[in-house]
């Protein structure tokens, strides 16, 4: 049975793994809040990340720079001029959509005129009546200092000076750094510069859950290399991209696609990328993207700076700006992919069981203790000692003595905890405890101590 993309939604609200932002209140398209069991599964994604392509390297740093950055930050990456998609409006009803996901067979750099030959209805009020095709930045502005918006109305040089932009990616931060991180520990080429954190991006039509929302978190790695080296590079990066993927997060090659990107639809700053497509509910989506940016960011940054980019070569004493190969995955993105790979639903006995098959190494909890029944003291008590034990141990353990222990199973199954944990009154005899398999149901005993 095919998974869809609501049958995820639901589980996901019901289970406490994410809720609509401001929910309380109605919502705001485009945000999503993330509950006690997706904020875990979430942190172990990345500690999973960081700990593959950071710690387990000596030529990866880590750097957490500031969401807001000098707004000149934005004008030499090239955002304030370039980062922006297209925009269509409905004559009829004024509905704004994003031209290039609402009509078949169209790119981003879609012109009027191609739009217009698609007859694509308005997914509002149904009519073709669009208005032209307009470029729409999206980046979130905001005001930095005590000036008020209202008092830059009859100044505009004093409303540029003090505007300032969410960042839109997490990369910009860690080329601005690079300086830093040469003058103080100047290592050697080819190093890496990773950094995880917030982006924001104001779409336009946000949908398909947390496929594509105004708020996400990045996980983006910048790899300086040698200009003349950067093809040997790039495929070394290529492949560790699935070795991460497929053998960390567990996700099936099958539904992994490369996707090389012609010329005409690259990011400005890109030479070369490869778009990694998954195939999620809805269709194949990108899932994270792989890029030679070049040197187009730090000459960029020394026009713009006036400070020197380049690397001396400590054996050769050559002096050049290095050339950056980056790998850059949305956390939502990898987060609905894992989700979509785990959901399954299984017949039994004429009814349906759905599971999280989850990678233990990312599901929220690795054992839930339960005592048989609650109502009875010794097997509470007992079974306190045997999940303190585990808590001490592993830290992502839970406690479950909620109605009988068919239904803790089930719940336990749907938040993907791969075994449970009874505590019965064979337990009080013999130290022994049962274990169930998430995925198999099988049930065997284990001494406590053996856990």
């Amino acid at each position: 049975m095919a998974t869809k993309l609501e049958d995820i939604v639901s589980l996901c609200k019901r289970r406490g793994f994410i809720f609509p932002g401001s929910d309380v209140y109605g919502g705001m398209a485009g945000t999503w809040d993330f509950g006690p069991l997706g904020v875990s599964l979430k942190k172990n994604i990345m500690d999973a990340w960081w700990k593959f392509f950071v710690e387990k390297r000596d030529d990866m740093f880590g750097v957490d720079a500031a969401i807001i950055m000098n707004p000149r930050t934005w004008v030499a990456s090239g955002h304030t001029a370039t980062f922006a998609d297209p925009l269509v409006e409905c004559k009829e009803c004024k509905s704004r959509f994003r031209a290039d996901k609402i009509a078949e067979g169209i790119s981003e750099s879609v012109t009027t005129e191609e739009f217009l030959e698609t007859h694509t209805k308005c997914p509002v009020c149904g009519k073709e009546n669009w208005g032209p095709i307009r470029k729409f930045n999206m980046m979130f502005s905001t005001h930095v200092g005590a000036v008020l918006p209202e008092d830059t109305k009859e100044n505009p040089e004093l409303a540029e000076k003090n505007i300032a932009y969410l960042r839109p990616e997490t990369a910009q931060g860690i080329f601005t750094n690079y300086k830093n991180v040469v003058d103080t520990i100047y290592p050697n080429l080819p190093f890496g510069l990773a950094q995880q954190g917030k982006a924001f991006r104001n779409e336009i039509s946000p949908r398909d859950f947390i496929l594509r929302d105004r708020e996400c978190s990045q996980m983006e790695i910048e790899y300086f290399v040698r200009p003349d080296a950067w093809e040997a590079d790039f495929e070394k990066m290529r492949a560790l991209q699935h070795e991460f993927l497929e053998g960390v997060m567990e996700l099936p090659a099958e539904n992994i696609h490369e996707l090389e990107v012609p010329a005409e639809d690259r990011a400005h700053y890109s030479k070369r990328t490869i778009d990694f497509m998954f195939d999620y509910p809805n269709g194949e989506e990108e899932l994270m993207g792989l890029a030679y940016r070049t040197d187009f960011d730090l000459s960029n940054i020394q026009r713009e700076s006036g400070k020197s980019m380049e690397y001396r070569d400590k054996n050769t004493g050559e002096t050049f700006i290095p050339h950056v190969i980056e790998p850059s995955i949305g956390v939502e993105r990898l987060f609905l992919a894992i989700m979509s790979t785990a959901y399954t639903e299984e017949e039994k006995d004429g009814k349906t069981r759905v599971l999280l098959k989850l990678p233990e190494n990312l599901a929220p909890y690795h054992f839930c203790v339960s005592p048989l029944l609650k109502n009875k003291p010794e097997l509470v008590e007992k079974a306190r000692e045997v999940f303190s034990m585990l808590k001490q141990k592993y830290g992502n353990v839970t406690w479950d003595d909620s109605g009988n222990i068919g239904k803790r199973y089930m719940k336990q199954d749907e938040i993907g905890t791969p075994k449970c944990i009874v505590v019965d009154f064979d337990t009080l005899e013999d130290g022994t405890v049962t274990v169930r398999d998430r995925d198999t149901t099988e049930q065997t005993r284990v001494k406590i101590e053996e856990l």
